[in-house]
């Protein structure tokens, strides 16, 4: 029998309507969408821009806040943005897929209304059509819990952002061109940290104080390894959710994901490495930033401390061990662990895997042997005005076939405010991330080989953490 990884989760589906008896605060942004020249590897490039960024300006809010972004799109090509981890309770049309969202054309404007409603913690906005996410156009998303719901650890002394991840100096356009041949993609050029090579960045600390670091993977075909030379790591939160305190030396961080973690400066003065390196790779690539002690006018010396050698079980250890925190307030103030998920039934099994075949000459990836193509209207209009012909619900099996890939406008049923067990599973020899837009599920189980009902008894059914995306270990 063919041996594949596997992961299990609990996946809530659900359709809120938002009634509240007074509004919460309104924080409103205007983003120009452009090309620019940018250099993250030395090599001039053409990127894209927001507001003359790379990366783009940060979000800021808190639990609650309405959201009201306009963006205006000066490319040569439709834009769209997703908007990682944040789930639009308030307007689930925003959430930035090509299928549920009409790209904002060239020369056009789009105003996407968002609510972070009952959210917390570190998340990023990326572009999601045409492979733009490779020249940019993302940046950090940071949710605050509302003054009087209160979180557990103190106040720290500053709060950093690391989008980090693997980064080519072909152009976007280069790329999907690879694809479109038929060629996997070539082996990555190497890596940056906030849009830069090595040793561009500098974080400032003051001794003896705690620092916030929230961390993602914002790459396009790469897991990193996270470290600091000389410090340990708290954990604190996973994509929303407060997580059991414990210290790493390093973090394996997916594709997709985020991680925030507390730094004491508690070291003799001076600089120290910041380093990123990929992970499950032939070769391995790195980059790095400084950690600079203020009352220290050293800066780093010596090589860059090594990330860890040992790979998949190691990999999967660690994941295994991120665990939520049932004592610690949520965005409301009742504890985490007061949601019994593991108490609750599921209504249906949903079985996916993926795989990476050619189709029509081209390289296109398949779930359950479909590969998504979006409809002429988005679904979600053809939905709502019950539109003929658009689409087919059911177009998509709930389990692997075993069959040749084909495209299609793929939709799956699904039950209201039911609960689905969804089933990951990869037959590959790379390590893949699962991402599920605009919902989070609970990770209950993790491993490799043949999912089977069976594989329910190891199921962690009372503290696994809630994320949006979770990776699948190569066997």
């Amino acid at each position: 029998m063919a041996s594949y990884s596997s992961i299990c989760c609990l996946l809530l589906v659900f359709m809120l309507v938002s009634c509240t008896r007074g509004e919460s605060p309104y924080r409103f942004f205007n983003w120009n969408v452009t090309y620019g020249d940018i250099y993250p590897l030395g090599v001039k490039q053409q990127g894209i821009l927001i507001n003359g960024q790379f990366p783009g300006p940060s979000i800021e809010a808190v639990t609650n806040d309405n959201l009201i972004i306009s963006v205006f799109n000066a490319l040569d090509e439709p834009f769209l943005i997703s908007w990682n981890g944040v789930q639009q309770r308030r307007n689930s049309w925003q959430d930035g897929v090509y299928g549920t969202n009409c790209p904002i054309s060239p020369g056009k404007n789009f105003t996407y209304v968002l609510q972070v409603k009952d959210q917390i913690g570190s998340y990023f906005y990326f572009p999601s059509l045409a492979f733009h996410k490779a020249a940019g156009g993302y940046g950090g998303i940071k949710i605050a819990s509302r003054p009087l719901i209160p979180v557990p650890f103190d106040p720290p002394a500053g709060d950093f952002t690391i989008l980090a991840g693997d980064w080519y100096k072909k152009n976007h356009t280069d790329l999907k061109a690879i694809l479109d041949s038929g060629s996997d993609l070539p082996f990555p050029d190497g890596l940056v940290i906030n849009g830069r090579g090595s040793n561009a960045n500098t974080f400032t600390v003051d001794q003896g104080k705690t620092y916030r670091f929230r961390i993602s993977n914002v790459g396009i075909s790469t897991s990193i390894n996270f470290r600091i030379q000389g410090h340990k790591m708290l954990l604190v939160e996973v994509e929303g959710t407060h997580t059991l305190q414990n210290t790493y030396d390093s973090l394996d961080i997916h594709l997709g994901q985020s991680y925030s973690v507390l730094v004491r400066a508690d070291q003799p003065p001076q600089g120290y490495y910041i380093v990123i390196s990929t992970r499950f790779t032939s070769q391995v690539l790195s980059a790095t930033s400084v950690l600079h002690y203020s009352n220290s006018a050293g800066s780093v010396s010596g090589p860059p401390p090594g990330g860890p050698t040992t790979q998949i079980d190691w990999s999967l250890e660690q994941a295994r061990s991120l665990r939520r925190n049932l004592t610690a307030s949520g965005p409301r103030p009742n504890p985490q662990g007061s949601y019994h998920y593991g108490l609750i039934n599921t209504t249906h099994t949903i079985r996916l895997q993926n795989t990476g075949p050619t189709i029509n000459g081209k390289q296109r990836y398949a779930v359950n042997s479909v590969s998504f193509i979006p409809a002429d209207t988005p679904l979600k209009l053809a939905d709502y005005f019950k539109i003929p012909g658009v689409f087919s619900v059911r177009s998509i099996p709930e389990n692997p076939t075993g069959g040749g890939a084909y495209l299609q406008t793929s939709v799956m049923a699904a039950d209201f405010r039911g609960f689905a067990e969804v089933v990951f599973e990869n037959p590959e020899d790379t390590l893949q991330s699962w991402h599920i837009d605009g919902h989070n599920f609970f990770a209950v189980g993790m491993d490799g080989g043949d999912w089977t009902p069976a594989s329910r008894l190891t199921y962690n059914l009372r503290d696994t953490i809630s994320r949006c995306t979770v990776q699948l270990c190569l066997v």
